[in-house]
């Protein structure tokens, strides 16, 4: 009797002792059944390959990639591809495939029964490996017929390693043309930022930062020339004035030769006028100057005629003489004359000067306006010339990428080893098969023993009557198993001849 559901080893030599035939029985039975099975059931066999995914010859550091995804991610992708109904139904219909069902079920059917057939599982990067990419991947097809599940392996591997390439080019393609119409985008902006920083630049032309030092250069040079402009101008006005002022003299004098009119008096007035006139360019000019030395020829020539003093009258050849006017009259003329020309050019210069020097000084108080939309051009200028670099960089970078696929010098997905061709059937497998069924029917025949014993109710030692009966035990009867088996094989025995009388 099992109490409370503990079993004891007293217990288990009671059921095994009466009921041990279960066991073998059991064993057997589904052993065979098993062996049976594996008859009976339709073999199917299996053909594998590995496929190892090879790193570009050219490193992601040189060039980078096209395809960037997650290897997982990227594999995981393909395989999608590759396993829709666009994919396997070309195989299905190629090698006639479910030929004894297609008739009865729908072509989504069997390219279920396919995908189910297919199995691709990644191989995992060693462990303390540094690169946690899967160094490649296994594909194998379970199919009925041995060669078909080699062709269809070999099939599914060559559409991986072609869809690899063809995705790295189509990516190549539609980047390479989304960089193109961003580059041409750029590019028109970049011309347009040039255009207006060359307008900016023409039209403030001198006020530009890079040419601030230089204006205040310039300034100071045209102060400089206007203050020796100013300096030349004030020298010719003062010469004009002595000039006129000698001239305004010696006319008189002459004058007053021609009327009879001179005297010592004027004489004595000129002498100190060219006396005036030759100190004032001994303070300008050395004493070998010419206009110092016509002066001073002057002033010994009317000295000696001071010392002649011809008298009032004159004769008729001096008055004819006279009328024609002296030469240093008319050279005084002259003088005036260039005098002014002289203060009208000096004038001119000096306005010019003057206006420069206040296109300058505008220009330079511009300067920090200008400045300020100057660098807010440059930077827009710059910024999209950046951008522009950017594009025409990564552009490059993708056609060398594709480059790289074309050539095979990227990464590659490299069959290591060809389908193989199944010998024995992957299903059912004879080891798996009658493991099972002898393993099945030993455990079938311990749960037909555990039901026997946790149904057993009879009482088998003092613990069990005091445990059913809660009663103290004042006597044992001996143990009468042998009998009881006797007195039942009698009792089986006389049953077996009377229904054998009747």
């Amino acid at each position: 009797m099992v109490r409370n559901g503990e079993v004891t080893l007293a217990d288990i030599k009671r059921i095994l002792r009466a009921y041990w035939w279960i066991l073998p029985i059991t064993t057997v039975a589904l052993g065979c059944l098993a062996m049976v099975a594996i008859k009976v059931l339709p073999k199917k066999f299996t053909s594998s390959t590995m496929v190892l995914v090879e790193p570009p010859v050219v490193p992601k550091e040189v060039v980078p990639q096209v395809v960037t995804d997650d290897l997982y991610h990227h594999l995981a992708s393909i395989q999608e591809q590759i396993l829709s109904t666009s994919g396997l139904q070309p195989i299905i219909e190629k090698y006639n495939l479910y030929t004894e069902k297609r008739g009865k079920e729908h072509m989504e059917e069997s390219v279920a029964r396919l995908r189910k057939a297919v199995e691709v599982e990644l191989i995992q990067p060693i462990q303390g490996s540094t690169s946690r990419q899967p160094p490649g991947f296994h594909i194998s097809v379970t199919y009925s017929d041995a060669l078909t599940a080699q062709e269809i392996c070999s099939e599914l591997t060559s559409m991986f390693t072609k869809r690899h390439a063809e995705t790295g080019l189509i990516r190549g393609a539609e980047e390479t043309k989304f960089l193109n119409s961003q580059l041409d985008e750029a590019k028109a902006k970049l011309d347009e930022q040039d255009a207006k920083l060359a307008a900016f630049q023409r039209e403030h032309m001198g006020s530009l930062p890079d040419q601030e030092q230089a204006n205040l250069n310039i300034l100071a040079g045209l102060n400089t020339q206007l203050e020796s402009a100013n300096q030349a101008l004030n020298r010719a006005q003062q010469d004009r004035a002595f000039n006129e002022t000698m001239l305004g003299q010696q006319d008189a004098g002459w004058k007053a030769t021609q009327t009879g009119q001179l005297n010592p008096e004027t004489q004595d007035q000129q002498l100190s006028a060219l006396q005036d006139q030759l100190t004032a360019l001994l303070s300008k000019y050395t004493s070998q100057h010419p206009d110092v030395v016509k002066v001073q020829s002057q002033i010994e020539e009317l000295k000696r005629k001071m010392a002649e003093d011809p008298g009032p009258k004159k004769s008729a050849n001096s008055a004819q003489a006279n009328l024609h006017e002296p030469v240093q009259l008319q050279q005084l003329r002259g003088k005036v004359k260039q005098d002014e020309l002289n203060i009208a050019d000096l004038t001119k210069s000096q306005a010019k000067l003057q206006g420069d020097i206040r296109a300058l000084q505008g220009r330079i108080e511009s300067s920090p306006m200008v400045e300020q939309q100057f660098k807010e051009l440059t930077r827009n200028y710059q910024t999209t010339l950046d951008s522009y670099n950017s594009l025409l960089k990564n552009r490059d970078s993708t056609a060398m990428g594709v480059d790289l696929i074309k050539d095979q010098e990227g990464e590659t997905f490299d069959v290591l080893d060809a389908p193989s061709l199944p010998v024995t059937p992957s299903f059912p497998n004879k080891l798996v098969f009658l493991g099972g069924g002898f393993g099945g029917g030993l455990a079938l025949g311990v749960g037909i023993l555990g039901l026997l014993a946790y149904s057993d109710k009879s009482l088998h030692s003092e613990r069990d009557v005091e445990t059913v009966l809660k009663l103290p035990v004042l006597a044992l009867i001996p143990s009468l198993e042998i009998s009881s088996i006797q007195a039942n094989h009698a009792v089986a025995r006389r049953s077996l001849h009377r229904s054998l009388e009747n």
